[in-house]
């Protein structure tokens, strides 16, 4: 027998699933929305639902977008020249707060994991080449997370596209600004020397 109304249960259950929402999290969540006015409810559930009715993929760059092309691809002020390559939408986000990058993006929705069974094929890369054979691009960023998944993908892209003739770099991994280097593992030290450069 449960210890929640089963309303309640199935609210916990359906948080649950989001990631990084454990038990406590879902049930402070299921809580706080039962303590909140109707109003608040149906605002949520409106939004929710307006999210799955009215956003799509980018045609371009595969971004989530309320409209096609999204608005990174159809700002004309932006070079369309640079594509910068990212695992996920939300990683646009980290790009853009530098206000340095002015070029085009396209996200991958994933990196290579054969151990999870995510393999090139799973990875959204057939507009990209498309892109590449416009021949307007003449480099590519490669972004993607500096763990195992996201070197293996840049490897991975790095042998695909090069043979093409375009440029490809990969983003610098290092030591974050700010901290001290006490506490630097030695994976991110390494990295910081091998991407040493002159002052």
């Amino acid at each position: 027998m449960s210890d929640y109304a089963e309303p309640i249960e199935r609210l916990i259950d359906e948080f649950r699933r989001l990631p990084g929402i454990g038990a406590k999290s879902a049930q402070r969540l299921a809580y706080s929305i039962m303590r909140r006015p109707r109003e608040d409810s149906e605002r949520l559930s409106r939004a929710i639902l307006e999210v799955k009715e009215r956003i799509r993929f980018c045609s371009r760059c595969n971004n989530f977008s309320d409209r096609d092309p999204c608005h990174y691809c159809s700002n004309t002020g932006r070079s369309n020249e640079i594509i910068c390559v990212v695992e996920e939408p939300f990683d646009i986000l980290a790009v853009e707060k530098t206000r340095e990058y002015h070029g085009q993006y396209h996200v991958l929705h994933g990196a290579l994991s054969p151990i999870n069974g995510v393999g090139p094929e799973d990875l959204k890369l057939k507009n990209l080449l498309e892109r590449l054979r416009e021949g307007n691009v003449r480099e590519i960023i490669l972004a993607t997370n500096p763990n195992v998944e996201g070197e293996a993908t840049a490897i991975y892209l790095a042998k695909l596209l090069k043979p093409i003739g375009v440029k490809v770099s990969r983003i610098a991994l290092g030591v974050p600004v700010g901290s001290d280097l006490e506490f630097v593992d030695e994976v991110t030290m390494s990295k910081a020397l091998e991407h040493r450069h002159e002052i």
